[in-house]
């Protein structure tokens, strides 16, 4: 029997059987129901997609906006999920060319998806069908089993405090977002912390980043903030979190802000009893990832944004 697509709806089904399908097939990216509804009402307009065979839901796809990138950017964000049995049966191809009439509906030009080195079938699907590499993260992981919390040492004159502790800093903290943001590489184009609310909604107040490891740098002197770093729990994980982001001023840059901020994250980390922390960063993001080097983080196969076409996407093939 062909698999049947139909566009998913917003009940607790469609949205339970879509992460069903993304914890089994992406299970380092997994999602839950509730965390699709507040992206959903963050940034409406996502459009999604299942297939099923013999009423079996068999895979997944996704369509939205980048949401690091504003609204008017040329592509939309994709997710193509297919259970292991059901590949190679043009299922894939199908959802992806859905997914691509979403894009191309919006006056979108291209696609972009993320994969990981370690899944080569998924690195020859996309590029039979188009896709090339448009950015990279060299990730890494820190195990934390029987490690101990590290010292902080901040610089002199900074202090380091939390998110949970003084909450009047986060216009500080978005001040200093924006400067990093915009000096991210990889990519064509930059991402975008966009204005405070957006920031907070996005990277702030989101039920996964716990404020008490939303870490922040202070000039003792001027009361301003000069740094931050935060943690990510992924939907339904208690077990790891991503450092999301460790972001200094351009002017405090090389004073061991960066690595005082990530050494009060860890800590924090350890105290939660995490097993591990994962975190990456762009080839070209030196810096950054000789404090992670230096810190015992360790090499994980890189992770790929992959760029590609709205049209003439063939459905069969690898």
């Amino acid at each position: 029997m062909v698999a049947t697509i139909r566009r998913a709806d917003a009940s607790d089904a469609d949205l339970g059987e879509i992460a069903r399908i993304v914890n089994e097939t992406i299970p380092e990216w997994p999602t839950d129901i509730e965390d699709m509804r507040r992206q959903d009402a963050l940034y409406p307009g996502v459009v999604r997609f299942i297939a099923a065979e013999n009423g079996l839901t068999v895979g997944i796809a996704t369509a939205g906006r980048i949401f690091m990138h504003p609204p008017e950017y040329d592509g939309f964000w994709t997710t193509i999920a297919v259970l292991p049995g059901w590949r190679r049966r043009g299922i894939g191809g199908r959802l992806l060319r859905e997914a691509a009439d979403v894009a191309r509906a919006a006056g979108k030009t291209a696609l972009h998806t993320a994969v990981s080195e370690e899944r080569p079938d998924a690195m020859a699907f996309l590029t039979h069908r188009g896709f090339r590499e448009h950015a990279r993260h060299k990730m890494v992981r820190l195990e934390l089993d029987r490690r101990d919390p590290p010292n902080v040492l901040p610089p002199k004159g900074i202090a380091i405090t939390t998110l949970a502790e003084r909450p009047e800093l986060i216009t500080g903290v978005h001040a200093v977002a924006v400067e990093a943001f915009a000096d991210i590489p990889g990519g064509d184009e930059s991402p975008a912390a966009g204005d405070l609310d957006e920031f907070r909604a996005r990277d702030v107040d989101w039920p996964m980043v716990p404020h008490d490891a939303f870490m922040i740098a202070v000039d003792e002197d001027s009361g301003e903030v000069v740094g931050y770093a935060n943690l990510v729990f992924s939907a339904g994980r208690t077990d790891f979190a991503f450092h999301d982001m460790t972001a200094v001023a351009r002017a405090w840059r090389g004073r061991g802000v960066a690595s005082a901020l990530k050494r009060a994250a860890i800590g924090w980390a350890i105290g939660a009893g995490l097993d591990y922390l994962e975190t990456g960063n762009d080839p070209e993001n030196a810096p950054m990832r000789a404090v992670n080097a230096r810190l015992g983080f360790q090499p994980r196969p890189d992770e790929l944004t992959m760029r590609g076409p709205v049209n003439d996407i063939p459905t069969s093939g690898a």
